[in-house]
């Protein structure tokens, strides 16, 4: 069998997967703040063009790829699926353990499957400008990339500890055009509120998803996009888990665990969700396990609570596990997964017990990014690092209990532009981090405000 599985540009989906339209229970409503009624289009026509707020209310099972946007996904898709027989080995595991690697893209993860559609969309409406928040910066970066191939303008609000951390993410982004900022920044009322009360503060995504939306609000020719969370954002991703199954349809094995990390949901989503459907649809028993950080631990310990998704509560009220929008994440190097909450579908089929949820520490995810390297040979992304750590808990399991199970992970992104964070590593700089029970208490305790009658 051949290490690497590849698909031709012939065989790649041809649609996007909506899950909604399988899942035993549908997921709640958004509602509006104000009224906490569930909020219409035209709530969210400010933000969003019209067929992408059409997507995110959506109940039928499969949306067609537009021909254009098929066609930029060839300059990366379809991507590779790899045996990992050298980190097999090394793990002495009757398991078998494959990755469907993102890190070929133009932004060196999973991001732009959503990003040249959402850019796409917003062109096809005339749209000027689009602002977006990122965190590590794979997002940024992924809708930079995107507007560049739409001839759009792109404003990126970075969270302030990695627009810091993480110099040569800014560096691409530039490159591919777009205008970055701090955040929180002096250009919103949301980030000067948030610089009053505390002049240093090391920013949140909840902050910059505030500063962007805020800034798209405020002109006619400008749209807001997000990377992950939303539903139309999880259902674009849902390519990367299509390609999967017809891969392994070549190598006569099927996934009985798939691990993906979990910031928001989109690259967790991306390659579980096709799969799950075989749950649903056909009664089989494949584990799904999302890993987040132990320092940010929303599915773990959070609550499954009515909140904003956004920390300045500028989004409708979204049905979701959450640590509360005012949650401050610590300043760990996997930034893509420092979020307050987890996707209203994720947070759905996690209360429902369809999916599992870890958390892990950071100082573990990057010992096991490192085997990762020494043994495939690809540096992963820190975020891409809490899947790996799973997974070897998987197979480590597998060679205590004898069993040659299949585990399949998403590989979303390579490291080769956080190589600050390993230094960081080498040279004992990172530490583990533990949020406290009162910390956590506090946040939701605000919560309580919020939830409808």
């Amino acid at each position: 069998m051949d290490k690497k599985i590849y698909l031709s540009e012939s065989e790649m989906p041809a649609h996007w997967y909506n899950i909604i339209a399988d899942m035993p229970n549908k997921p709640l409503p958004p509602l509006h703040p104000g009224t906490k009624q569930p909020v219409g289009p035209e709530d969210l026509a400010p933000l969003f063009p019209m067929e992408l707020i059409k997507q995110e209310v959506s109940t039928e099972r499969y949306h067609e790829i537009p021909d254009q946007v098929r066609e930029i996904y060839k300059l990366w898709r379809p991507t590779p699926l790899v045996r990992a027989t050298a980190l097999e080995k090394a793990l002495d595991t009757p398991a078998k353990i494959y990755f469907k690697y993102e890190g070929t893209s133009p932004s060196g993860s999973h991001k732009p499957n959503t990003a040249v559609a959402q850019a796409y969309y917003n062109k096809q409406e005339g749209v000027r400008k689009i602002t977006t928040e990122t965190g590590a910066g794979q997002w940024g970066t992924a809708l930079s990339f995107a507007c560049q191939q739409f001839g759009i303008e792109c404003d990126v609000y970075m969270v302030r500890i990695s627009y810091d951390q993480k110099p040569y993410r800014k560096m691409i982004m530039k490159t591919f055009g777009a205008n970055i900022f701090a955040s929180p920044s002096r250009n919103t009322n949301a980030g000067r509120a948030i610089l009053e009360a505390d002049p240093h503060s090391n920013g949140s995504l909840g902050i910059a998803i505030s500063e962007a939306i805020e800034m798209a609000a405020q002109h006619d020719d400008t749209k807001y996009s997000l990377g992950s969370v939303l539903n139309h954002v999880l259902m674009h991703q849902t390519i990367i888990g299509q390609e999967c199954i017809k891969q392994l349809e070549m190598t006569g094995d099927f996934p009985d665990v798939i691990v993906a990390p979990l910031g928001g949901g989109s690259n967790f989503a991306g390659i579980s969700f096709p799969f799950l459907r075989y749950n649903f649809a056909e009664g089989k028993k494949i584990r799904c396990v999302a890993v987040e950080p132990a320092s940010c631990p929303k599915l773990t310990r959070g609550v499954f609570k009515y909140d904003f998704g956004d920390t300045a509560g500028y989004t409708p009220l979204l049905p979701m596990y959450t640590l509360g929008h005012n949650f401050m994440p610590d300043a760990i190097h996997a930034g893509g997964l420092r979020y307050h909450g987890a996707s209203v579908l994720c947070s759905q089929l996690l209360k429902d017990g369809l999916i599992e949820a870890v958390a892990a520490q950071q100082l573990e995810c990057f010992e096991a990014g490192l085997l990762f390297s020494k043994t495939e040979g690809i540096l992963p992304a820190p975020e891409a690092t809490h899947a790996i750590y799973q997974v070897i808990e998987e197979a480590r399991r597998c060679k205590r209990e004898g069993k040659s199970e299949t585990i399949l992970f998403n590989l979303c992104g390579h490291g080769f532009f956080d190589l600050q964070a390993y230094e960081d590593y080498f040279a004992g700089k990172l530490m583990n981090h533990h949020m406290s029970d009162a910390q956590l208490h506090t946040n939701l305790a605000e919560l309580e405000a919020l939830q409808p009658a």
